[in-house]
């Protein structure tokens, strides 16, 4: 082997953990805005009454190795995951979730994976949420037309499920639109499954 290595305590090395430190940084941001932005939703208190940080930290870790998170400061948060065509959560035909997983949590995973489109590669986004601080002046917008706007380049589909009527209004502003009937969950709310072709021009966005 020929040429040199930079140090382990070189400019390289501590760039390198820059990096790590601020994504590391973001992804705590996240969380923390998430925690706050989903404490009174009906379909995350249906999961568990208690709402904590554990519920996003790990979706959010993956989506941030996706190259999919979008994080505003403390204000917004965004977790969005690429989906392949005959993605991988698992689905009726195939083994379905772990059997260890609570059993709201279990149900959700069954529920939302028989409906998850499985044809087209597309964009999932999990989790859009804006801190209770910040709510009602266009942060969510931004955010949810930043990640769009990715999606348009690439050519891709969005996909989401919205977990209120509120929340489905914006997305449709933002050129979603129902993709069948809304699930219901055992003895909980119902979640409405979206879709959204590239391209679409939005309507003024608000929120």
């Amino acid at each position: 082997m020929t040429g040199r290595a930079t140090p382990p305590d070189g400019p390289a090395s501590g760039l390198g953990r820059e990096r790590a430190a601020a994504g590391d940084a973001e992804e705590r941001a996240a969380v923390r805005v998430l925690t706050a932005a989903f404490a009174d939703d009906a379909v995350i208190r249906w999961l568990n009454p208690q709402v904590s940080a554990r519920m996003f930290a790990f979706v959010v870790a993956e989506s941030a190795a996706a190259g999919g998170l979008e994080v505003q400061d403390e204000t917004a948060a965004a977790v969005w995951l690429p989906w392949s065509a005959g993605g991988s959560t698992p689905g009726p035909a195939t083994s379905g979730p772990p059997p260890e997983l609570p059993v709201r949590l279990r149900q959700y995973v069954e529920l939302t994976a028989a409906r998850h489109p499985s044809d087209h590669d597309h964009l999932y986004l999990q989790f859009l949420g804006v801190h209770p601080a910040c709510q009602g002046k266009g942060a969510g917008s931004a955010l949810l037309a930043r990640g769009l706007a990715r999606a348009d380049a690439a050519g891709l589909p969005a996909y989401l499920e919205a977990s209120g009527q509120a929340n489905q209004r914006l997305y449709e502003r933002h050129g979603f639109v129902p993709h069948g009937d809304p699930i219901l969950l055992p003895d909980g709310p119902a979640v409405r499954p979206m879709w959204r072709e590239p391209g679409i021009i939005p309507d003024q966005p608000r929120q």
